[in-house]
């Protein structure tokens, strides 16, 4: 969930232009909220509701010493009821609107932030709160017209820019977003945001040089970034790039981040500098945090192959390989399904050529039924139906379960009469 600082020191400035309908007692609780007396303003409040009902100042304080208490559903009520009391009070709209975006209900967020922003379109964070959900719900055009506006009025500013240029990135327009986060890395060569997007923008491109130069130049500005070396680690492993991949994973580990991955990447780029011995270490932590990865277990089967430890290389291939039947029969599985919907929807030849996936993923005599029964009923085509119940009747020795002798001998029969009686198209 989203949230925001409730600072009490800045709740006066907050609060103080609001038409009080009681000045003296606002001032009091004004007082309170600043000296952290919150269940005292609370209580304070109550009691003044219990015979004004209709006074919003006091609902509006109340929600701020909710706010402060986290009693949030509390303070999102009080505030609610400030503004149907004073609906163009911004104060009020503002704070509601903060509350539904801080529980993520921005459905009700938009209308008051609009609002907002209409009364005020130079206000920066009226924008940005009504920019974030823009970005969330991936209206980017909107969120580009507000951009763009504050950078008439400021057009060297960073913030704006990287802001701009991020939601054009999400909108897919990949250039114009190069060119804007360019633009702020030549009033800010510094700005690690604008690097880590570019980098990405330039790996995107196929330009994996000048994303690793980017990163590099990120490091030498905040080695304590240790995300900047995680993605420059990752080019470098995906360009093979195995000695410095593997330096970068290092640096990773060392700062704590001992997460699986990290591990076996680490492990991994020991065993492509044929350092089998240390590659087994970092791979045999990687594995007891998740047995369930194909690639460690592969790696551990090379490792121990290469140190002529036969007994454990075959122990962790076949660890390998078991984990991956898991996958193509998932996989075929999938395929499976999906020709079942194309099938369903009157996609015959779809659903024919998602089932030979199918097949070549993990091969099942009774997806040869299937076909065959499709190319019957439904496609009308007797020679390509007479082929595959052919196939099934050859492969049934692959059948996972017995059939029975009544409907095998009812295949034969449908293959030999379509033979007698051909469909003619």
């Amino acid at each position: 969930m989203k949230s925001y600082l409730y600072i009490p020191i800045v709740i006066i400035l907050t609060f103080s232009p609001l038409t009080a309908q009681n000045i003296p007692v606002n001032r009091e609780l004004d007082a309170l909220l600043i000296r952290g007396d919150y269940k005292r303003v609370i209580d304070t409040c109550k009691q003044i509701l219990a015979y004004d009902s209709l006074n919003h100042g006091i609902y509006y304080r109340m929600g701020l010493a909710y706010q402060n208490t986290l009693e949030e559903d509390l303070s999102l009520q009080s505030f609610y009821k400030a503004v149907s009391l004073d609906p163009d009070n911004k104060g009020y709209n503002f704070m509601l609107a903060k509350a539904y975006y801080a529980r993520e209900k921005y459905i009700h967020a938009i209308p008051l932030l609009v609002y907002l922003h209409s009364t005020d379109s130079t206000n920066w964070v009226y924008a940005y709160y009504l920019t974030s959900i823009y970005m969330d719900y991936g209206k980017y055009d909107e969120a580009i017209n507000i951009y763009k506006k504050f950078l008439i009025n400021d057009s060297l500013n960073v913030n704006y820019l990287n802001k701009l240029a991020f939601a054009t990135l999400k909108k897919g327009d990949n250039e114009s977003a190069a060119r804007l986060y360019n633009k702020v890395l030549q009033l800010d060569e510094r700005n690690i945001l604008a690097i880590k997007n570019l980098a990405y923008l330039c790996m995107v491109a196929k330009e994996s040089e000048t994303a690793i130069r980017l990163l590099t130049r990120g490091i030498e500005t905040d080695s304590t970034d240790m995300d900047l070396f995680a993605r420059r680690a990752q080019i470098y492993f995906s360009i093979n790039y195995n000695k410095r991949a593997l330096d970068d994973y290092l640096v990773l580990l060392a700062s704590g981040d001992s997460s699986e991955f990290n591990l076996k990447r680490a492990g991994i780029g020991y065993s492509n500098n044929m350092q089998p011995k240390v590659a087994i270490i970092y791979l045999l932590k990687a594995y007891q945090i998740d047995s369930t990865d194909y690639e460690t277990c592969s790696y551990l089967g090379q490792c121990y192959f290469n140190l002529e430890d036969i007994k454990n290389s075959i122990r962790y291939y076949n660890r390998t390989i078991k984990i991956l039947s898991r996958v193509n029969g998932q996989m075929a599985l999938t395929y499976s399904v999906l020709a079942m919907s194309q099938k369903s929807d009157g996609l015959y030849r779809d659903a024919i050529a998602s089932y030979l996936n199918s097949l070549h993923v993990f091969e099942d005599p009774t997806i040869y039924m299937v076909i065959a029964n499709i190319y019957d009923e439904n496609l009308k085509d007797s020679k390509r139906a007479i082929l595959y119940y052919q196939k099934f009747l050859d492969n049934l020795k692959k059948s996972k379960g017995p059939l029975s002798a009544e409907y095998i001998e009812s295949v034969r029969k449908r293959m030999e009469y379509l033979k007698e009686n051909p469909v003619i198209k």
